[in-house]
């Protein structure tokens, strides 16, 4: 327990809210005290009308009568599932290191949580059963996917009229950000305009150049570099990604193994008898929670076609 102090509880969440694309830039909601939350969300919108409207049934006078609406509701959920992993550790390289062991588990351990979330809300990768649609699947599934070069160039595809951005902005949301495949900084390095000169320039303070910020119709592109895009699947991921929300039910907390057997969940192999064996084991685990609540709105009333994402991807992704 030395090597777990309370204060990485809560340090461990922070960052691996900063390891994963995902957590930067969706909205974290409160913290859940029951497995499941509740979310009702809108469905129906009401409507209003004049009271003394031009005749539109001829013989028939209902000037001063009013007439009634309707507003409804439909439930979403917040699902908090475990996220977990063991780490393993001969007791020989705890007695001999000469370093804080802890300090080189951590990093690893963010970025595989970080890793492990985004890719069960981008692509489903490992995802319970029980949670949302992954974010590839529904955008696709709501008409909200652009094959890459299928419009003209690659700045068709995203900025153009059936492109990646307009996809958004016509179910009723607007862009603040996007996450792209690592090869999408080259693609978009190689864009040039009618001139030929780059569209994205660095930038120069006092003959120095500068970094190039990355940006799409003024919002910031993302590339994550802990795996998470598989390009293959998507080179782009653009959305209003407020109205994706998250949500921690436990936080993550840790337990020291000494005497446990560690199996293979398909085999039923012995992987590790950690008494037998001479080993450790640091067990953590998180329960965290996803949904895209996706209300009506008065652009697109149809949720089958409404969804707040659009993707990029290469034909047949």
């Amino acid at each position: 327990e030395a090597l777990m102090p309370e204060e990485y509880q809560r340090e461990i969440i922070q960052n691996v809210a900063e390891q994963s694309a995902i957590m930067s830039l969706a909205y974290r909601a409160p913290d859940m005290s029951r497995a499941q939350r509740r979310l009702p969300i809108l469905s129906v919108l009401p409507t209003t009308y004049f009271t003394n409207p031009g005749p539109t049934n001829p013989g028939t006078d209902f000037l001063g009568w009013k007439k009634t609406t309707r507003m409804m509701w439909e439930n979403k959920y917040l699902d908090a599932e475990e996220l977990n992993v063991i780490v393993v550790i001969p007791e020989s390289v705890l007695d001999d290191a000469d370093y804080d062991i802890w300090q080189e588990v951590r990093p690893k351990l963010l970025e595989a949580y970080g890793l492990a979330f985004d890719q069960a809300v981008l692509y489903g990768v490992n995802a319970p059963a029980i949670w949302p649609t992954n974010i590839v699947a529904a955008a696709t599934a709501a008409g909200n996917f652009v094959t890459l070069n299928s419009l003209g160039d690659i700045y068709d595809d995203i900025m153009g009229e059936n492109g990646v951005i307009a996809k958004v902005e016509e179910d009723g949301y607007m862009v603040t950000g996007h996450i792209a495949a690592m090869s999408m900084r080259a693609k978009l390095r190689a864009l040039r305009d009618s001139t030929g000169n780059p569209i994205f320039k660095p930038l120069y303070k006092e003959g120095v150049q500068g970094a190039t910020r990355y940006e799409l119709d003024g919002e910031q592109v993302l590339f994550p570099r802990n795996g998470s895009i598989v390009p293959s699947r998507s080179l782009l991921v653009s959305g209003e990604w407020n109205k994706l929300m998250y949500a921690i039910r436990k936080d993550i907390t840790w337990k020291l193994l000494t005497e446990s057997v560690i199996q293979d969940p398909v085999t039923g192999e012995i992987v590790y008898n950690l008494a037998q064996q001479n080993m450790v084991g640091l067990r953590s685990c998180m329960r965290i929670a996803w949904q895209v609540p996706n209300p009506i709105n008065r652009i697109n009333t149809d949720e089958d076609s409404r969804y707040p994402f659009a993707v990029l991807g290469n034909a047949g992704s």
